[in-house]
Order: structure tokens, then sequence, then C-alpha cells
């Protein structure tokens, strides 16, 4: 009888297994229909074993390539390539939020805009922060003042430079760098990497060690077993220091720490103000982040925050602000400096000269608004996001209750998402994808276009930072070129730079040679301006 019972378990633990691990996925799903491969179908270590590689964006995009706009890619994931699907998952209304994946980006243990899942977490709140961020605030009096302020710093930097020859990666994270943290700090934790600070300069090199992609794939994909790792203490974390997948301290220490002193600075002064019965923020003109999202510290609203929660917001949108717009800009000038794109970089120089009087500050240097406006100037800058979007990954969401998306049923639970990577590189959309070409924005094709672009994603969760990001892209192209011929430096001919995006690297992929965070460019003073 006990040898029938044990014959019993075991037939009974491998019904179940089978059932798990190969009926489930492959039949006993309304996902079966969806085309993919078998291997991706059966277990999400395909999927993972493409992020170790740092493959995995391409891998979906080529899946897309052979099977179609809707691709099966996990057990309970799937890929979509369609309009359809980006109304249905990412549009106004739409009931998909961000998955669990988001969590590595919570802050100081608390979560924030960009980890937020449901959209009225989200929507509460970005309506605290919706205002400091629109085009008509960032265009105006401060912000802009401070982007052209950083912009003319960044000319004097390029004017220091031996020959002119710049490493733009890092000098291009300066001027970032600097953007953001008064933007969101003010007097409180504003950064001069552009003026020279090698302590400021420093908070970058925390954000470029190569071990980071390694990092975020355990966390992401062991996420118990990280987090149990680099809380141990004493001996133990003696013991499990060789199992790290970064050692400590671990990608964005540094700048967290920074945030949370610059936070700390900002709350002494707001309870020496109220030791000394003065009106916070009377001193202050009240328009950075942190001056903003003080007046609902621990209020009795609905929406009142707590010391952590405005600390990691703010912390949020500084680790936001620097590598995305830094990295497009570097791509920018990259592609206006390659031999075959000279018409382009003349085309651009031709615009920004006819800059009037009126439209130049009082350095001489283009006004962020006038710069704004410039035409061809915006076609680059689209041109340069679709081809090398700094997050061109998969965008994850998942929904509470079934649905039907191009005309799939997806079960309540199931990832799904899509990417301005296989989005901007449709043949159907865009002729010759993978070339540079920023006129194609200016002819009757760009409405069509422009509905695949999504570079800043869609509907609610569209970045908030855009127009403070576009702002400093456009002041310092406008200027750059009005003054600058820019060429690829010598020795750095038929390379592509690389940039870390999550797991992966991304580049120029048709280029054989590549340098990750490296970009040496040689600029050259034209006659007349500037």
């Amino acid at each position: 009888m006990a040898s029938l019972s044990v014959v019993a378990v075991v037939l009974a633990s491998a019904i179940f297994l089978i059932k798990y691990l190969l009926l489930d996925p492959l039949f006993l799903t309304p996902l079966n229909r969806i085309p993919g491969p078998q291997g991706f179908a059966l277990t999400k270590w395909r999927l993972a074993y493409e992020d170790w590689k740092g493959t995995s964006t391409r891998t979906i995009h080529q899946l897309h390539q052979r099977y179609g706009p809707v691709v099966r890619i996990g057990p309970d994931q799937v890929s979509f390539s369609s309009l359809a699907a980006l109304r249905t998952i990412y549009g106004p209304g739409s009931k998909f939020g961000r998955t669990d994946f988001y969590r590595m980006f919570d802050v100081y243990g608390r979560q924030n805009l960009f980890t937020f899942h449901s959209a009225a977490e989200h929507g509460q709140r970005k309506k605290l922060l919706s205002h400091a961020y629109s085009k008509s605030v960032v265009l105006r009096d401060r912000s802009a003042s401070m982007v052209e302020e950083k912009v003319r710093q960044y000319m004097a930097l390029i004017d220091a430079e031996p020959d002119h020859v710049s490493e733009i990666f890092s000098t291009l994270h300066y001027y970032s760098l600097d953007n953001i943290t008064e933007f969101i700090y003010g007097k409180y934790g504003s950064t001069s990497a552009l003026e020279g600070s090698e302590t400021h300069r420093a908070l970058i090199g925390d954000i470029l060690d190569p071990s980071r992609r390694k990092l975020s794939w355990f966390t992401v994909h062991l996420t118990t077993v990280t987090r149990w790792l680099y809380t141990r203490t004493n001996t133990m974390e003696m013991l499990v220091k060789p199992l790290l997948p970064m050692q400590k301290p671990a990608t964005y220490t540094g700048i967290r720490e920074f945030a949370l002193q610059a936070y700390k600075n900002f709350r002494a002064n707001m309870d020496i103000s109220e030791k000394e019965d003065v009106t916070p923020l009377e001193e202050a003109d009240g328009s950075s982040i942190l001056e903003r999202l003080w007046p609902y510290h621990q209020s009795n609203m609905t929406d009142g925050l707590d010391d952590m929660e405005i600390a990691s917001e703010c912390a949020d949108h500084l680790l936001a602000g620097i590598d995305t717009t830094s990295d497009t800009l570097m791509f920018l000038i990259w592609s206006l400096s390659q031999p075959g794109n000279t018409g382009y970089q003349e085309k651009l120089r031709r615009e920004v000269i006819a800059l009037s009087d009126g439209s130049l500050n009082s350095h001489g240097l283009p006004t962020a608004e006038a710069s704004d406006k410039c035409a061809y100037l915006n076609a680059v800058i689209k041109e340069t996001l679709r081809l090398y979007a700094p997050l061109p990954s998969f965008e994850p969401r998942s929904s509470a209750s079934d649905c039907v998306i191009d005309g799939y049923t997806i079960p309540a639970g199931t990832i799904v998402g899509m990417s301005p990577f296989t989005l901007h590189r449709n043949a159907e959309v865009f002729r010759d994808p993978l070339t540079f070409d920023p006129d194609r924005w200016l002819g009757p094709q760009a409405a069509e276009m422009n509905r695949w672009f999504w570079a800043f994603s869609s509907g609610g969760r569209m970045c908030i930072g855009l127009h403070l990001a576009m702002a400093e892209m456009t002041t310092l192209a406008a200027t750059i070129y009005r003054k600058y011929q820019t060429t690829l430096a010598p020795g750095f001919e038929n390379i592509t730079p690389g940039i870390t995006a999550r797991f992966e690297v991304f580049c120029d992929d048709r280029f054989s040679k590549m340098l990750e965070h490296t970009c040496l460019i040689k600029f050259e003073e034209l006659g007349g301006h500037g």
C-alpha cells in the first residue's frame, strides 16, 4: 500500500508539472492563439535570457518582423506594435497600469510619479506638478533664464577645450545635471558641473558602471533574492559580498544621497523659518519643484505628502532628467557631424543664424522661446529621438480585468506593452527607417509619422518633463550651430557611441565598432557669428 501511495504522489506531481509547465502555457490559455516562438511561450526565463545578454529589445523587434504586430514573448507577456494597441494600452482612459517592474525605481522606499500602478494615484500626484512643467512656464521667466545660463556655461566650456575637441557624452551630462538640479532644488541643491566642480561631476560617474545593467537584471528577475543580498549586515554582509551583482555603493547611491541632502537642506530652512515666525518660502521665488511640493507637506488634504514622499518625488525627477536629455543631445550632435549629414547641419545652421536680434538674449545667444520655434531644429530633434530614443525598450502594463487588443483576448494580469524601438522602425511608415533624415518630418507624410512617434510615451503617463527637455535641447543646439561647425574628432570616425538603458546598450547598429559612454566631437568656430 505504501508503494502505491508513493506512486500516486509521483504520478500526481508529474501530471501537475505537465499541466503547469506545458499544457497551461501552450494550450490552456487564450494567449495560445497569439503567434510567437514556443520557447518564449513556455517560460519567462527565455526573455530573461535576452535581458541578460542585453538583446531583448532587438530580439522583440525581430520577432515582430517575423510574426507581425502581435507577438507572445512570455507565458503571460505580449508585445504589440499597432496604433490600435497603442491607444488601448497607453491612451487616455486606459485601464492598464504600470507593473511591479517599475518598483525598481522607488526612491527611499517610497513610490513616486514614475512607479505608481493606478491612474488615480498617478493623476493625483501629477496634478501637483503639471503646472511647473507646462510649456508656458518652462519657456518664460526663471526656467527659460536658467536654461539659457546653462547654455552660456556650456559654450564657455567648449571654448576652453583643447583644440575645441570635447568628449560630449560627459560634457552634455554636466549640462543636463546642472539644469535639472536647479529646476528641482533651486539654491538648496543646484550643481555646478559645467563650471568645473569635481564633486558634482563625480555624481555622473555614479551611473556609468557597466555592472549597473547586471544589477537591474537581478532587481527585475530575482527581486526577493536581490533585496535580501543588499540588506545583509555585519558578518553576513561580508559573506554575501562576492554574490552581489554590483558591489556597494550600488548605482545611483551617490546621486540619491546628494538628492536627500538637498531636501534636508531645504527642510532645515523651513524649520528655521517656522521657529522665527517667518512664512515658509517667503524669501524664495517658489518656482523649484521642491518649493512647489512643500505646501502639500503633511497637509490635511488627501494628497498630503510626508518628508520621504517629497524627497522620493524630487529624486526621481532628478534621475530621470539627466541621461534622457544628454543622450539625445549627444546623438543629435554625433549624427549631424557624420560626413554624409553635412547638408542637414547646414540647413540647421541657416535657420539659427537667421534668428533676429529680438530672438537673442543679453549674451547674444538664442532665447529658449525663439529656439523652440525653429521648425528645422525641431525636425532634427524628432529624427534623433526616432532613431535614438533614450528609453527605447518595452514599456510593460497590466490590467485587472480581461480585455481584447487587436482581436486577441488578453486575460487579466497579462503583461502587455510595446517599445519605441519597434514603432520607430516601421518601414511602412518611415521610409528607409535606419537612415537619419530630418527632412522626412517636413513633408506631407509627417502627419502619419507623428501618430507613430512615441519617444515621450503618451496618454496620462506621457513624460512630464517633455517641455523642459525640449527647451534644454533646442536652446543648446540652436546656440551651438550658430557658432560652430561640428565634425567627428580624429580617431572617432566609423565609431558609434553607446548609451545604457536598463539592461542594454543602445547605439547605431549599422556601425561595427561601438564605444559606450564616449563621443568625441570637434567644434570648429565659424566667422561672423557668436
